[in-house]
């Protein structure tokens, strides 16, 4: 599945620390950390009716996030909300839109891969865009990569980094298949998410998904564990194997760029799709983006 560009977006204006640019002009330097090493950290997030959903949630692991990489100078997240505000109002978003928040460690004084260089501060990037869900009435086709999701041996993936070879060289894979996504493992061969999504599945009237050891634990994925614990729908967080996906009632995906979408085969092989959970937890997750967020100011 490819996205395709939407027209509403031709003339939208992107904050670069402190600046709204046209798009055609937004540019950060070839100094700057996410031109030099993927150096920087980000969040995904939704607007809905006029507020922004998980906002607290996602500008925390941000701050979280850089202060794991040792930024400097990190903004607080007073200005983080500012920025994100200003661009959706001079933008005219307040739903349908999906916001691109980038933290880099900044511009350097000169090429090279020493933090040190780095003596200016962070570089905020706000770039939002008129995006539906993209998984939005869309059943999902997986196959397994032969690339393994980064261990924490390796590189923890609870940074929400900006590097993200280990997920491309994955999505190539499904992209080589002609399918959505593509189901990465962790380096015991227990599955730990999508390229791009974290992954669930129902059996027997409980809710599985793996342990967040060799993946990112999604803000909708901790929604959904707790939309299930307070609906006394069982949950349980475990080791999965590929197998047991390949036999279960329902999969599912989550995330917030997708939201909740449902798997229908994972190589080649169909899922029953039997029972009623997703389509009740589909339901809640609904009834939560219209109740909750803050309201853009």
């Amino acid at each position: 599945m490819i996205q395709q560009f939407d027209k509403r977006n031709e003339n939208i204006k992107v904050w670069i620390d402190g600046t709204l640019y046209h798009r055609n002009e937004a540019k950060i330097s070839v100094f700057d950390s996410l031109s030099q090493g993927g150096d920087a950290v980000w969040e995904g997030l939704r607007v809905y009716d006029g507020k922004v959903f998980c906002l607290n949630e996602h500008l925390n692991r941000l701050l979280e996030s850089a202060k794991s990489m040792a930024f400097e100078k990190i903004p607080e997240l007073k200005s983080l909300k500012e920025a994100i505000f200003t661009t959706l109002k001079a933008n005219n978003m307040f739903d349908d839109t999906h916001i691109r928040l980038t933290l880099t460690r900044g511009e350097k004084i000169t090429s090279g891969m020493n933090p040190k260089l780095n003596q200016k501060g962070c570089t905020l990037i706000v770039l939002a865009e008129w995006k539906p869900a993209i998984y939005s009435g869309k059943k999902l086709k997986l196959v397994t990569a032969n690339i393994r999701r980064n261990s924490p041996l390796c590189l923890d993936s609870k940074i929400h980094h900006n590097n993200l070879i280990n997920n491309i060289l994955a999505k190539i894979e499904a992209n080589n298949a002609g399918v959505d996504d593509a189901i990465m493992l962790d380096l015991y061969g227990f599955v730990a998410e999508t390229n791009a999504t974290n992954i669930f599945m129902i059996k027997n009237g409980a809710v599985f998904t793996p342990f967040a050891d060799a993946c990112l634990p999604g803000i909708t994925r901790g929604l959904i564990i707790s939309l299930c614990i307070e609906n006394n729908i069982p949950l349980i967080e475990k080791n999965i194997s590929v197998t047991e996906l390949y036999n279960a009632d329902q999969v599912f995906t989550t995330g917030t760029m997708g939201e909740l979408a449902q798997v229908i085969e994972i190589d080649k092989r169909q899922i029953k799709n039997k029972g009623e959970i997703l389509d009740h937890l589909k339901k809640l997750f609904r009834k939560k983006t219209k109740l909750s967020g803050e309201k853009i100011i």
